[in-house]
C-alpha cells in the first residue's frame, strides 16, 4: 500500500521556509546596515550639537533637541577649509581626467591593437599590481622631490594619472565588444582613434563613467601622498585640513566642530555615490564579465 504525496503540503511547507529565510536574511541585513550606518549618524548628530551640550553630555544622548550649525562655521574659520575645498576640486578634476586619457587609450591597445610583444607587456604591466604601494610611494616621492615638484599641483597629480587595475578593468569591457565592428570600420576607412571615440567610447560607457567616479572618489579621500608631497597650505587638501585642525589643538578640543568639518568633506562623495550608485555597480559587473 503505497502512501499518497500531498503536493500542497509540500508546497506550503516550501513556501513557509522560503518566508522563513527570507526574514532571516533582511533581519542580518537591517543590523549589518545599522552597525555600518551608525557611525555616520553619530558623525552628524555631533556636529549639530553645541560645545556646552556635547561637553555636559556625560552619557552620550542619541539625540539633541537644539541642533545648530555654529560648528560648521567654526570649522571653516578655524582653518581655510574653503581654500582647502577648491585645491582638492582642481586635483580631482585634473587627476581623474588625465587618467581617463591614459586609461582610455591604453586599454584600447591592449585590447583591440596587435603589436609584438602585447601579451608579454601586459603580463608586466599587471605584475605592477603585485608592488607594495608602499614601495611606489618612495619611489614616487624621490623622484618628485629629485624633479623639484614638492609643493606643486603637479608634483600631486603626475603619480595618479594611471592605474593599472582601471586600465585591466576597461581592457576587459572594450575585449567584450565584437571583433566585426572593427574590421568593418577598418574596410570602411575607419582610423583606430575615430573608432574608439565613435563605437567603443559609447558601448562602454557606463564602465567608462563608472571608473571615473571611483578615481574621484580616490582623489577626493588621498592623504598619505598629499601629506608626503605638500608642507606648504597654499597646496592643502581637505585630507590637509582636517589634520591641519586636529594638530592646531582646535579639533582635539572642540569636537562637535571637528565632526563638522568631516561632514562637510564626507558630504560631496555621499551624494555623489548615491546619484551614481547603479552606474557603479553596473560598470564594475559588466567590467567582471566576458561573453
Amino acid at each position: 500500500m503505497t502512501k499518497e504525496v500531498d503536493f500542497d503540503q509540500i508546497e506550503k511547507r516550501d513556501r513557509a521556509f522560503e518566508r522563513i529565510r527570507s526574514a532571516v536574511v533582511y533581519a542580518f541585513l537591517i543590523l549589518w546596515a545599522l552597525m555600518v550606518l551608525f557611525p555616520f549618524y553619530w558623525m552628524l548628530l555631533t556636529s549639530v550639537k553645541s560645545y556646552g551640550a556635547y561637553n555636559s553630555e556625560y552619557i552620550p544622548k542619541l539625540f539633541t533637541l537644539s541642533p545648530t550649525f555654529e560648528n560648521y562655521l567654526e570649522a571653516f574659520t578655524a582653518v581655510p577649509l574653503a581654500d582647502y575645498f577648491v585645491n582638492t576640486l582642481i586635483f580631482t578634476v585634473l587627476t581623474t581626467a588625465l587618467m581617463m586619457i591614459v586609461t582610455v587609450l591604453a586599454a584600447f591597445a591592449f585590447a583591440r591593437l596587435n603589436f609584438r610583444g602585447k601579451n608579454v607587456a601586459f603580463v608586466i604591466f599587471l605584475s605592477l599590481m603585485m608592488i607594495p604601494n608602499e614601495l611606489v610611494i618612495i619611489t614616487n616621492y624621490v623622484t618628485i622631490t629629485n624633479l623639484d615638484l614638492r609643493n606643486t599641483f603637479s608634483g600631486l597629480i603626475l603619480p595618479s594619472v594611471t592605474s593599472v587595475f582601471y586600465i585591466y578593468l576597461l581592457k576587459e569591457n572594450f575585449e567584450q565588444v565584437p571583433d566585426d565592428l572593427y574590421y568593418a570600420a577598418k574596410v570602411d576607412g575607419t582610423s583606430d582613434l575615430k573608432y574608439l571615440f565613435k563605437v567603443m567610447i559609447p558601448i562602454c560607457k557606463p564602465t567608462i563613467v563608472t571608473i571615473a567616479i571611483l578615481k574621484v572618489i580616490e582623489c577626493w579621500n588621498s592623504y598619505v601622498w598629499p601629506r608626503l608631497v605638500t608642507d606648504d597650505a597654499q597646496y592643502f587638501l581637505v585630507s590637509n585640513g582636517i589634520q591641519a585642525i586636529r594638530e592646531s589643538g582646535f579639533g582635539r578640543e572642540n569636537i562637535p566642530a571637528m565632526m563638522a568639518a568631516v561632514v562637510s568633506i564626507s558630504v560631496p562623495l555621499i551624494v555623489l555615490f548615491l546619484i551614481f550608485r547603479q552606474k557603479i555597480m553596473a560598470g564594475v559587473a559588466r567590467g567582471g564579465t566576458k561573453g
